[in-house]
Order: C-alpha cells, then sequence, then structure tokens
C-alpha cells in the first residue's frame, strides 16, 4: 500500500515537472527550432513571402558568395565596425579599474557609466545622431573652440564608420565595465600582498596577476561582443540607413533590406546561414585559441 502510494506521488511530481517544462520547450518548437529549419528549406527558394516557395538548390548561395560584391562589401563593413570591440574593452577595463577603488562618490561614478546601458536605444542613436551633425553637431562646435573644422561625419563615406565606431563604444563601455569590476573584485588580494612583498610594481601586478585572474571574463565579453557587433542593425538604420554610398551598410542591415525592401526572403535566408556559420567559426576559432591565454585557477 505505502509503495503504491509513494508511486502516485512520484508520478504527479513528473507530470507536474513536465507541466512546468511544457512552457519554454513549446516557445522552443514554435519560436526558434520550426522557423529554423524552415528557414534553411526557404534558403534554397524563390520566395518573397507571399507566394509558394521555388525550390531552386544551392542557386541563392552561389549567387550570394559569387555573384553580389555588395555582400562583400557589406561583410567588409561589418568586420570594420568590430574594430570597436577592443577599443571598448580596454576602455572598460581602465574605468573598472578606477572605478574598483575606495573613494567618495565611486557608487554615482559607476551608476554614470553603467546608465547608457539600460537607455533606449533609439533615443541614444538619436543623441549621437544629433552630436555628429555636421551643420549645427554638438562634435563638431567643440572641434571648432580648438580652431578644427569637423568633417560632415555621418554624410562622408570616410568618416562615416569611424563615428559609428565611436557610439559603439561608448554603447558598450558600461556593461563591459561592470562585468571586468566583478572579476576585479574577485581576484583574491592575497595575490596582491604576496607580489608586493616579491617586489612587484603596479604594472607587474596588474599583467601578471590582475589580466590573467579576469581572462575569463575578458573572453565571455570578446565573444559576445563579437557576436553583437555582427548583428549590429538598428543603429546605422537610424543614423546613417546604410549610407552614404553603401559604406555603414552591414550585412544584418543588407539582410535586412532583402527580405523587407526586395521581398527576397530566400536570399536574406541564405545571407542568414552564411553569417550564422561565419558567427560560429569565429566562436569556435576564439575557444580555442582560449587554451593559450585564458586561466580557470
Amino acid at each position: 500500500m505505502w509503495r503504491r502510494v509513494i508511486l502516485g506521488n512520484k508520478r504527479k511530481s513528473y507530470l507536474w515537472a513536465y507541466a512546468f517544462i511544457s512552457a519554454p520547450i513549446l516557445g522552443f518548437l514554435l519560436f526558434a527550432l520550426i522557423p529554423i529549419c524552415f528557414s534553411v528549406y526557404v534558403s534554397a527558394t524563390q520566395y518573397s513571402g507571399y507566394q509558394k516557395p521555388v525550390f531552386t538548390g544551392a542557386d541563392n548561395y552561389v549567387r550570394l558568395l559569387s555573384h553580389d560584391p555588395l555582400f562583400w562589401k557589406t561583410l567588409t563593413n561589418t568586420i570594420y565596425s568590430v574594430l570597436s570591440i577592443p577599443i571598448g574593452m580596454a576602455l572598460a577595463l581602465a574605468i573598472a579599474v578606477a572605478l574598483n577603488q575606495k573613494i567618495v562618490g565611486i557608487r554615482f561614478f559607476r551608476t554614470a557609466f553603467f546608465l547608457p546601458t539600460i537607455s533606449s536605444v533609439v533615443a541614444m542613436t538619436l543623441l549621437w545622431k544629433w552630436i555628429f551633425n555636421g551643420d549645427y553637431g554638438l562634435l563638431n562646435y567643440l572641434l571648432g573652440l580648438i580652431g578644427i573644422t569637423g568633417p560632415a561625419w555621418l554624410s562622408s563615406e570616410t568618416w562615416a564608420m569611424p563615428a559609428m565606431i565611436l557610439q559603439g563604444v561608448w554603447g558598450g563601455l558600461g556593461f563591459n565595465m561592470v562585468l571586468y569590476l566583478a572579476a576585479l573584485q574577485g581576484v583574491p588580494g592575497s595575490l596582491y600582498e604576496a607580489a608586493e612583498i616579491d617586489g612587484a610594481g603596479g604594472w607587474q601586478r596588474f599583467v601578471k596577476i590582475t589580466i590573467p585572474c579576469i581572462s575569463p571574463t575578458t573572453l565571455y565579453i570578446l565573444i559576445t561582443s563579437i557576436i553583437g557587433a555582427m548583428q549590429d542593425f538598428p543603429r546605422f538604420q537610424i543614423m546613417t540607413e546604410g549610407g552614404p554610398n553603401y559604406s555603414t551598410t552591414t550585412i544584418v542591415y543588407y539582410l535586412f533590406q532583402n527580405a523587407f525592401r526586395y521581398m527576397d526572403m530566400g536570399y536574406a535566408s541564405a545571407m542568414a546561414w552564411v553569417l550564422g556559420i561565419l558567427l560560429m567559426a569565429i566562436t569556435l576559432l576564439n575557444f580555442w585559441l582560449s587554451r593559450r591565454w585564458v586561466h580557470y585557477e
């Protein structure tokens, strides 16, 4: 009798467990797995989203890799924009080191640096669009005070992408700074004390202790930043709309144009899978290289 009661309770527990996990499983199937599988099929078809897909095999991929110079230009633009990552990581680490000190008002500065992270992307992008305005923008006004004539930042093929990189560095500082700050506070103080006793200077302690100890956080920031930068879209749409002359058209923005402006869903899906494979390759390469410089102990 007791055995039956125990088995009955176990079955009820299993039923409740299945009920709780059913929601995320159904959500994954409906909004992730099924769309992913459908996009694989659509990438091998000619499909506008309205009529029935027409199977074309690998034509979209051949067209993408061999007959579309604009794809390679947008890919180059995207890689160019990724240059903001090492600059942003270095600045975030420097700010985190400064904010890790015990000084008066440190909480205010931590909040101030993190505030852009929780602000609206659209609002912040519009603010920077005004800052970069070539006629009455704040940046050119400040440059004019020191006798420098600023360029038409967002209207110049030469300066548009550097302007976007500058804005991207600013936008990612807060989040990366918090991650680095948490990592710095996890470094054992005994290591610094031992190094100081051995006569190590501040720079030596930073290079030999701090950087190795926070290397797992550096790897995480590097990988997530690359993935985010390769998929960056809203900033470019709002600030430049991919111009001038496609100089700031990223691969995701080009994908968006093909899918929703030209209604070429099959071609856009093929582009998405090429981007996904590229991101996976870069991520795996980072993990492989991390064995040489990431320390988990």
